[in-house]
């Protein structure tokens, strides 16, 4: 598998067509620039559904990827290390953030298990069927997983973005189940930015305190060096410092793009796994819109690197494709009104109504 083949497979959102969404909007009864983002968001929507005015979202979809991660035994996350099952039974259960907003708003979700560290009995089989290994290394002294295991991740990650793709599904929400995601996360955006630990160390959904702080960066700053020699190959970085869910949700990204299906990124799993997917297919980000500001700041400086400002900024730090779901009604806002407004003749003039 060569991700540098996904360059030439991904388009970006057509460029007539959003000139054509523009032009439109500036003949819209309410005066450009009046609904802020709005117009932006509809032509956006417009450009990768290929249509003016936009048509409504109707099959959107959260996908969570769901992993534990080794480093996660050094005390660096707010929940205990293996701990992944729990938060995947508690958004099958619907009791978690983003099942209840997810119900409230009528979005179907789908887990898939990529890396759990649990028995797979404890699970549905539709959730974990398709896992690549259970676990990961400890990327501050080894491999999160072999090549490949990598290579399957992937595989994984395009397969699902398939079916969703096939399914109908035209918009995706995309999030993670992890515990100690953020840590590989962090490494990974590092080492991309070419920044020290210290710059990108947070402190995760769950929150620590500064010696669990002054543990994770070290932990960061030791996968670092084993990142930074395998820098020119997504491949060997996803394997060295990454883990399972982290590269089928990089393998989903590039295979939605290829797709033309519109996905909204959560936090700095999202955001990392983002940036190896642009590493490999510079027009990919064209596909995605960050739903939020998470409060990391690996999430930021990733997010800054390819050009996504992120819609809302609410503070809400849980996880798990929550943010980015607060984020689908503008969606949904924009599209309704870039199809519904009516058009005027007459040219709006500034400050008028």
């Amino acid at each position: 598998m060569n991700l540098d083949d996904f360059s030439d497979l991904i388009e970006r959102p057509d460029g007539g067509v959003r000139r054509d969404a523009e032009e439109r909007r500036e003949r819209l009864s309410v005066r450009p620039g009046a609904l802020g983002r709005l117009d932006e968001l509809g032509e956006w929507l417009s450009a990768a559904q290929g249509a003016v005015p936009p048509r409504p979202v109707e099959q959107p979809k959260v996908v969570l990827f769901a992993g534990d991660h080794g480093v996660a035994s050094l005390d660096v996350s707010g929940r205990p290390a293996g701990g992944g099952y729990e938060l995947v039974r508690a958004v099958l259960d619907g009791s978690s953030p983003v099942a209840v907003l997810a119900r409230a708003q009528q979005v179907p979700v789908r887990v898939v298990d990529a890396g759990l560290d649990c028995d797979p009995e404890l699970l549905p089989a539709e959730v974990t069927r398709r896992r690549v290994r259970r676990g990961t290394g400890r990327i501050d002294i080894e491999n999160a997983q072999t090549l490949e295991e990598t290579r399957a991740a992937l595989e994984l990650g395009i397969a699902v973005a398939d079916e969703e793709a096939d399914s109908g599904t035209d918009l995706v929400v995309l999030g993670d189940v992890s515990v100690g995601g953020t840590t590989p996360a962090a490494t990974l955006i590092a080492a991309l930015c070419g920044t020290d630990a210290s710059v990108v160390t947070g402190r995760g959904g769950a929150g620590i305190d500064d010696l669990a702080w002054m543990r994770k960066c070290a932990a960061i700053r030791d996968a670092l060096r084993r990142a930074r020699p395998v820098l020119g190959d997504q491949l060997e970085l996803l394997a060295a410092v990454g883990g399972p869910d982290l590269a089928a949700t990089t393998g989903f990204l590039l295979q939605a793009s290829v797709r033309r299906l519109p996905v909204i990124l959560d936090g700095v799993v999202g955001a990392a796994c983002a940036l190896v997917a642009q590493r490999a297919a510079f027009r990919a980000p064209d596909w995605w819109l960050a739903g939020q500001v998470s409060g990391e700041p690996a999430q930021a400086k990733a997010l800054d690197r390819m050009a996504l400002n992120p819609l809302l900024d609410h503070g809400v730090t849980v996880g798990e494709g929550t943010g980015a779901l607060l984020a689908r009604p503008l969606v949904r806002a924009a599209a309704a009104l870039a199809a519904e407004l009516p058009e005027t003749t007459t040219p709006v003039a500034d400050g008028e109504d």
